[in-house]
């Protein structure tokens, strides 16, 4: 009979001493009504009696299983996402919902599916930002009332059809050829304008000509391994020079 009693005590005890961690909050009920939100440390119950479920207040990630949405414009992708979230009432988790956990990520596919269906695919595909704070604004009004703060949503994963690939990659390649076309005609029409600008050099200063014939001569000199032919006009363009520059001087 001892050993009965030192069991029935210890069994008492253990119902009576609840250990609620830093992270948790311990919701009680008595006698089936709300009493008390415990906070963390060391909380004793009446056996029988009083009831405690803990609550984690620790910022929670969620997966969003992958929606197949249609655009818009009539594309079918499929789409994922990630939610994080915070208990910050831990009373109204525990009395206003069945399970919040599982209730905040049907809100928050029934918001991927709204706004993904309401916006175009280059809409969704460039503005992910955009699209994830509007999910996370539908989601946190809808589960405010559970005590739940959304604090972030990210559209992970975007997965488009394969035709839809092979088009996309034909509009990126078509638009780089573009790109190089017209950076090819802006430089032969820089090169065009400064070809004229240097004619209409050469024309108001006709030594000028005969100075770049020189240069070139000079370049294709330095190899040393050309024999030079050059008309007997280019003497009588050296003696020009010649005379051109003692007439400078002599100014």
């Amino acid at each position: 009979m001892d050993w009965f009693w030192v069991i029935v005590v210890v069994v008492l005890l253990a119902a009576c001493i609840k250990v609620v961690n830093q992270y948790e909050r311990g919701v009680v009920l008595t006698l089936g009504r709300f009493t008390g939100v415990r906070q963390p440390g060391l909380q004793l119950l009446i056996p029988f009696i009083q009831t405690m479920r803990r609550v984690d207040i620790r910022s929670t990630p969620i997966d969003v299983p992958k929606q197949e949405v249609i655009t818009k414009d009539n594309v079918t992708v499929n789409i994922d996402a990630v939610v994080y979230f915070r208990v910050i009432d831990s009373e109204k988790a525990v009395l206003e919902t069945v399970n919040y956990t599982y209730a905040t990520s049907q809100f928050a596919q029934a918001a991927l599916r709204d706004v993904a269906g309401a916006a175009e695919m280059d809409e969704l595909l460039t503005n992910r930002e955009s699209m994830s704070e509007k999910i996370k604004e539908i989601v946190d009004s809808e589960t405010s009332v559970w005590g739940i703060d959304v604090e972030n949503v990210k559209i992970q994963n975007i997965e488009l059809p394969q035709d839809m690939k092979r088009a996309m990659a034909k509009q990126a390649e078509a638009e780089r050829e573009r790109r190089a076309k017209i950076i090819a005609a802006e430089g032969e029409a820089m090169s065009a304008e400064k070809l004229g600008q240097a004619a209409d050099i050469i024309a108001a200063h006709p030594v000028a000509l005969q100075l770049r014939n020189l240069q070139t001569l000079t370049e294709i000199a330095v190899e040393k391994n050309s024999t030079i032919v050059f008309p007997a006009q280019l003497l009588d363009t050296v003696q020009q020079l010649k005379g051109f520059v003692q007439s400078e001087v002599k100014k």
